[in-house]
């Protein structure tokens, strides 16, 4: 599994920040109800209300880990990338009353989210599970979530594209359109400025873009936009002498097309931003 892309070195900004956000001058009514509390100890399962991938939980368990170190326990019946069915008690949760309340709808947030997306990116890739197409994610992420995410799009059986801006070069349209337009141009600026160790995609609208990226020998060529009968023109014309990467306006009902036409890579932003919350929630013991 891809537990290594979750370190708590990686993490912990993040989470301390959405601590920071939800509580930052406390829980005034926890603190309030459980001032004179008796019992101070909680007990409750996280359960999941629909079927689904689970997701994040370490994340989960990390929230609580920041807010009050071992005060509460949490002992886990599934693994991320496991799938869960509606009513599966996924976690025990037990310990002091006030840190569970007050962490429940943060650590609840980042495990339906990732969840939800693990959930929703395998749909996709079980549609497409007989081509050689492999699906990835896109920079069309939500700001400061981008780590979640991709490791949610892993976890969900899926594969990821650049990570960041300085990971690989990608001449989109507006690049080629800054200089008149010719990719020679803009493939040659980019060589005299990148690393050895960068590979150059370029977006390419039209066969004859193809036909020129082709000529200067560029690593990955995404076709974008294309009609599937343009887009298996283009996989024949480019013969293995690039990754060929399809993209734009990929959905569930056309991906298995798209696939058909021997594309190496399929990118869409549909898996992340367009995942649905998968409905988990806390059920307390009494």
């Amino acid at each position: 599994m891809t537990q290594y892309w979750l370190n708590n070195f990686a993490i912990d900004d993040f989470i301390i920040s959405a601590l920071k956000e939800d509580m930052y001058y406390g829980d005034i009514t926890t603190q309030a109800v459980c001032a004179n509390l008796n019992k101070p100890l909680f007990e409750l399962y996280l359960t999941t209300r629909c079927d689904g991938v689970l997701c994040g939980t370490h994340v989960f368990r990390r929230v609580f880990e920041l807010l009050c170190e071992d005060k509460v326990k949490i002992d886990l019946f599934f693994n991320d990338g496991d799938e869960i069915k509606r009513g599966d008690k996924i976690a025990h949760i037990q310990g002091e009353a006030r840190f569970i309340l007050t962490g429940e709808r943060l650590a609840l947030n980042f495990v339906q989210k990732m969840s939800g997306i693990a959930t929703y990116t395998r749909k996709f890739q079980n549609k497409i599970a007989k081509y050689g197409a492999k699906i990835v994610d896109t920079r069309k992420n939500t700001p400061n979530f981008r780590l979640f995410e991709k490791y949610s799009v892993k976890v969900g059986g899926n594969h990821l594209h650049r990570f960041n801006l300085s990971d690989c070069v990608m001449l989109k349209d507006n690049h080629i359109a800054l200089l008149g337009g010719s990719i020679t141009s803009a493939v040659s600026e980019v060589r005299k400025n990148i690393s050895h160790a960068h590979k150059i995609e370029v977006e390419c609208d039209t066969k004859e873009q193809v036909i020129e990226a082709l000529a200067n020998g560029v690593d990955i060529i995404m076709l974008d936009n294309m009609t599937p009968d343009l887009m298996t023109e283009c996989v024949r014309l480019i013969n293995k002498q690039a990754i060929v990467e399809a993209s734009g306006c990929v959905t569930l009902d056309n991906i298995e097309e798209i696939a058909k036409t021997g594309v190496d890579i399929i990118s869409t932003s549909a898996i992340v931003m367009k995942a649905p919350t998968l409905d988990l929630a806390f059920d307390y013991i009494k």
